[in-house]
């Protein structure tokens, strides 16, 4: 668990997206921990320094160590941030244990809104097949960032890679929410979608966001990829926090 910023408002807490751990929050802690107290730590069951030590079998087990970690924190109340997986993650919480919950803000989430595309599984898996992975794993997340050169040029594109290649993630896939889970969901919610991702139809998923949550935010980045939150660094802490204060206001 990683701290950052002073005491004052409403905690900020972060999870990110898949093999990314902390360090994928990279171009946005700056402008987060300015604002407010930031917490922010490794998924258990990904690669990183948390050590899992019970089994999880499915979604009700994924909320019950995150409700677990911020017991631990004694907060009353939080802003909860998830990133992709961190996406899902964070609003299978706030459908399964919501009392915590001040507000929750998606980027980019996946099997949230919409499901993933067979073109994305396809190439999950030859990411992943040993013999092959060595080219499919940094093709893969070349495909996903529509950035040739970014497992070189972003030192955090890298270390998703390498988590990728040298952690060995068991965790149950997550299932899409149904529209009685989304509708149950009853704190604000900005959901920010990227036009160009390949992680979900996403006007689709922009478009059932705003049918099925009763107080959300949706909105759809046309030029973002899925990599929406390091290429736009800027603007999405800009909109983050724009949102966090419309909330407590």
């Amino acid at each position: 668990m990683y701290r950052f910023g002073k005491p004052g408002p409403t905690p900020l807490v972060l999870l990110p997206g898949r093999a990314g751990a902390v360090v994928m929050w990279e171009p946005n802690l700056a402008a987060f921990a300015a604002d407010r107290p930031v917490y922010a730590f490794d998924l258990i069951g990904e690669p990183g320094r948390s050590e899992q030590t019970a089994p999880i079998r499915g979604a009700a087990d994924q909320a019950a160590w995150l409700d677990t970690v911020l017991g631990v924190l004694e907060l009353p109340a939080v802003h909860l941030l998830g990133y992709s997986f961190g996406g899902w993650l964070a609003t299978n919480l706030a459908v399964r244990a919501p009392r915590r919950l001040a507000s929750l803000t998606l980027i980019d989430p996946v099997q949230t809104f919409a499901r993933f595309p067979l073109a994305l599984l396809a190439r999950t898996a030859l990411a992943l097949i040993p013999g092959i992975s060595r080219w499919g794993r940094p093709a893969f997340l070349r495909w996903i960032s529509g950035d040739a050169e970014s497992l070189t040029a972003d030192p955090v594109a890298g270390a998703i890679n390498e988590g990728m290649r040298t952690y060995r993630i068991a965790l149950p896939t997550p299932t899409q929410f149904t529209d009685a889970q989304l509708r149950s969901i009853d704190v604000p919610v900005l959901a920010l979608i990227a036009g160009r991702s390949v992680m979900h139809d996403a006007r689709r998923a922009v478009a059932r966001a705003r049918e099925l949550l009763p107080d959300v935010r949706a909105e759809l980045w046309p030029a973002a990829t899925h990599s929406i939150a390091g290429e736009s660094a800027a603007e999405v802490n800009a909109r983050v926090l724009a949102f966090l204060a419309e909330v407590e206001s």
